[in-house]
């Protein structure tokens, strides 16, 4: 059966990998995929990610996770707000911060896929794709 939102599946394969403690998880590859693990590497969630095959059919992505020197997790929370059915769209002035200011906010401007703090500073705004902490 096709995967009717990618990116709620992204992060459910993150959840579920963070809650067995896995080293990695693997999944389809996409450009806006790709985007969305280069944000979380910048912010520090994960350690790294590498695709194998991008722009052939059998693309995929490999997201490395960190962990904590106890092995406690980094990603506390990552939860999808604008979703196929219903689309979140905020100006750059009422983006809220997330944990007040502890986790950060995936959005997806005219510049781009950038966080809360990014988007305030370039005061642009756009639909808020998911809240990580």
């Amino acid at each position: 059966m096709p995967v009717t939102d990618p990116i709620s599946d992204m992060f459910t394969r993150i959840r579920n990998a963070i809650r067995v403690q896995a080293g990695a998880v693997e999944m389809p590859a996409s450009k806006q995929k790709v985007a969305i693990a280069e944000v979380l590497r910048n912010e520090g969630f994960i350690s790294s990610f590498e695709t194998k095959a991008l722009g052939s059919p059998e693309q995929r992505m490999r997201i490395v996770l960190k962990y904590g020197s106890k092995g406690e997790q980094v990603i506390q929370g990552i939860k999808r707000v604008s979703k196929p059915g219903l689309r979140v769209y905020r100006p750059s002035k009422k983006v809220q911060r997330v944990y007040g200011g502890l986790g950060v906010s995936i959005i997806s401007t005219s510049r781009g896929l950038m966080t809360d703090r990014q988007a305030r500073k370039n005061n642009v705004g756009g639909e808020i794709i998911a809240e990580v902490w």
